[in-house]
């Protein structure tokens, strides 16, 4: 089976959206989390805190006839996967529109304005409002198909729209893909934009967090005064490749897939199991060929909700023991959905060459009911390891978990 290999990165996030603004802002111990004013008008919604990316001009070659298709999703997921491709040295590769090139990318769904659209369409019995880009901007898939449309992509696309595992799915079939030979490289990720409507949806499982009037103080992961996630928002895309193709061409390489790992609990919708977590983690040990013990660093969902926190720590404690540092990002830029699979596997990838990783913030003290492993608190923390982990889990009982390896060749 083919190596395959990270060459390229390229992000959009409520804490920037390149590795030197991310690494300070991780540094500073601030979240990204404010108040939205607009969500306060919202009767019913008890949330009122969320991550924006900031915002962001569209550069002058992104003219109207190739973003029509394009809701706020697709075009962070094209301007990431713009940057990813420049970052490997492939913008204007022939390789990317050869066909030897694929994408595996994915959201929890599509624009959500789109949507709204035909949902008045139903409502006030008029199809006003709604035109021939309209379900092309409210499909799931609407950020794989832009990018193909925009790059010229003529190889395989896997759409991966699987809510929290979106990002992570995509990485995965992307890895499978090239081990497998059916492609030299792969464009993969996830997307999400933000919307009040997705606050909703967790909102009406109390899963949100309410401290409106303190967003800096939260989420917190893990911690024993947690009361519930924020949303996020943001796109990331990996440039995977096979190992001999980036060598020929002297492609930077920042870091080796090794191992995926993917199940179901086959359980309950919304209720995460520790058991089938804890399966996914090691299926992905297995398929990288290395044991708990040369993990240095796990990667948290960490999304600082009450059941799933317990659940994923004890899940992580039955496969690496107390041992383990691990950390969650969320606690930076709240819960991106779609994209935290991507954004957060990057991260880790990049921590993981800077050999240091950032605490969770807010978590001052970790919940009695969470299994007791080395939580990174506080300041960062310096780590030298060949190998970390990067973990989510979905509504619907799935859950994925990704083994990176540090490049030293």
């Amino acid at each position: 089976m083919k190596r395959v290999v990270v060459t390229g990165a390229g992000a959009i996030s409520a804490i920037g959206n390149d590795w030197a603004t991310v690494r300070r802002h991780l540094a500073s111990g601030r979240n990204a989390v404010v108040r939205m004013p607009a969500w306060s008008q919202i009767r019913g919604l008890n949330t009122q805190l969320a991550a924006p990316v900031p915002p962001f001009t569209l550069p002058p070659h992104y003219t109207r006839k190739l973003t029509r298709t394009m809701g706020r999703v697709s075009l962070m997921s094209v301007l990431a996967t713009e940057a990813a491709l420049a970052d490997a040295g492939l913008a204007g590769h022939p390789l990317v529109t050869g066909g030897q090139m694929g994408i595996a990318y994915g959201s929890s769904t599509g624009t959500p304005s789109a949507a709204q659209d035909f949902a008045r369409m139903m409502s006030d019995g008029t199809t006003e409002g709604v035109n021939a880009t309209t379900y092309i901007r409210m499909m799931p898939h609407t950020a794989a198909v832009n990018i193909g449309v925009f790059f010229g992509i003529k190889g395989r696309i896997l759409t991966t729209s699987s809510a929290c595992t979106s990002g992570s799915h995509g990485i995965g079939y992307a890895f499978e893909t090239i081990r497998m030979g059916r492609q030299v490289a792969m464009l993969a990720g996830g997307a999400e934009e933000l919307d009040a409507t997705e606050a909703a949806v967790f909102d009406t499982l109390f899963a949100t967090s309410t401290r409106n009037d303190s967003p800096e103080a939260t989420p917190r992961p893990f911690d024993a005064r947690r009361d519930g996630l924020v949303l996020g928002e943001g796109a990331c895309t990996l440039v995977l490749e096979e190992l001999e193709h980036a060598q020929q061409r002297g492609a930077p390489i920042l870091a080796e897939i090794v191992g995926y790992g993917t199940n179901s609990d086959g359980v309950h919708v919304t209720q995460a199991h520790a058991g089938t977590m804890a399966l996914a983690m090691r299926m992905a040990l297995d398929d990288a060929g290395v044991v708990p013990e040369q993990i240095g660093y796990v990667n948290a969902h960490g999304t600082a909700t009450d059941q799933g926190d317990v659940a994923e720590s004890h899940a992580t404690h039955t496969v690496f023991g107390s041992r383990m540092p691990i950390s969650s990002l969320k606690s930076y830029l709240g819960h991106t959905l779609g994209a935290c699979g991507a954004l957060e596997a990057w991260m880790s990838i990049e921590m993981m060459r800077d050999g240091w990783f950032a605490p969770t913030i807010n978590l001052e003290s970790p919940d009695p009911r969470c299994a007791p492993l080395d939580y990174i608190m506080g300041d960062g923390r310096r780590i030298d390891t060949e190998c970390v982990m990067s973990n989510n889990f979905a509504f619907g009982g799935i859950n994925t978990s990704l083994v990176f390896r540090r490049w030293n060749d």
